[in-house]
């Protein structure tokens, strides 16, 4: 599938499967005990509430194990359990698909225990149920433009961490994702022949996301809007510069009929603004 539409689901599972690997290690030092299920009102000793929960979190019954993660917590707030109950609570919402109680619960969590050993996991599990809302390019991209925010603090904060190498590339796939929009917006631009609304979304890619996959489409169409204002040595510099990075590519061969067709060819200008703004990524 695309990254321009909804993100790969290998990269779902993958995530899913880090969030659950993060969560087995968290457990792996939690002792288990037996206990009946009791009504919910009656306090219940926090070890046996504690691992009830686990039970239904573990035969997939996550509303019920996140509702007695959370009792964990009210009828023993004082207790080593209630800051575990806290992130169970929140991984159990992600894995059941309830991402905004999710992020709030790790909100809490993040805010209450900053220096807790298990701290790098909460971002990266904020950063992953922003992830998995990413929706079509088609739609508004506010959860992709959090995501990418998420995902690069659990990158900066901890880039020793198990879970940056999954950020990282969760990350690039957010970045081709919002640039994706950008084309979509300039596409349409096009289409209605307002070339310079179009010409700032083009710009906006290769500026702001010079390393996706959208950058030769877009300077080719920027090739395209130059030419049809008559400004020809843009289109000209901006066909070098794709010629030169992308030499092989379909885009610049469509960019170099579009400049022949008038007698024209690539040529580079020191005063291009994608001259000087290629040369500064370099």
């Amino acid at each position: 599938m695309s990254i321009i539409g909804t993100p790969d689901g290998r990269f779902r599972r993958a995530g899913r499967a880090l969030a659950a690997a993060g969560l087995c290690l968290m457990l792996s030092a939690c002792s288990l005990f037996g206990g009946e299920d009791e009504p919910q009102y009656v306090e219940r000793p926090v070890e046996d509430l504690y691992n009830t929960a686990l039970d239904a979190m573990l035969i997939g019954n996550n509303s019920e194990a996140a509702r007695l993660f959370d009792e964990v917590e009210r009828q023993h707030p004082y207790s080593t359990w209630a800051t575990k109950a806290q992130l169970m609570a929140a991984f159990a919402n992600y894995q059941g698909n309830k991402y905004d109680e999710a992020i709030n619960a790790l909100d809490r969590f993040i805010q209450l225990h900053p220096g807790h050993k298990d701290i790098a996991y909460a971002h990266y599990l904020r950063a992953i149920s922003y992830y998995e809302q990413i929706s079509d390019v088609g739609r508004d991209q506010k959860m992709t433009r959090l995501a990418f925010q998420a995902l690069e603090e659990v990158v900066r904060r901890y880039p020793e961490s198990r879970y940056s190498r999954d950020a990282t590339l969760k990350l690039d796939l957010a970045r081709d994702h919002l640039a994706g929009k950008q084309m979509e917006i300039g596409r349409f631009y096009l289409s209605q022949n307002e070339q310079l609304a179009a010409i700032n979304r083009f710009r906006t890619v290769v500026k702001d996301y010079p390393t996706t996959t959208h950058v030769a489409e877009a300077m080719h169409r920027l090739v395209e809007s130059y030419l049809v204002l008559g400004v020809t040595e843009e289109a000209q510099a901006t066909a070098a510069v794709l010629g030169h990075n992308y030499p092989g590519s379909t885009w610049y061969a469509d960019s170099y009929v579009l400049l022949t067709g008038i007698d024209l060819r690539p040529e580079e200008y020191q005063d291009s603004w994608i001259s000087r703004v290629w040369q500064s990524l370099i």
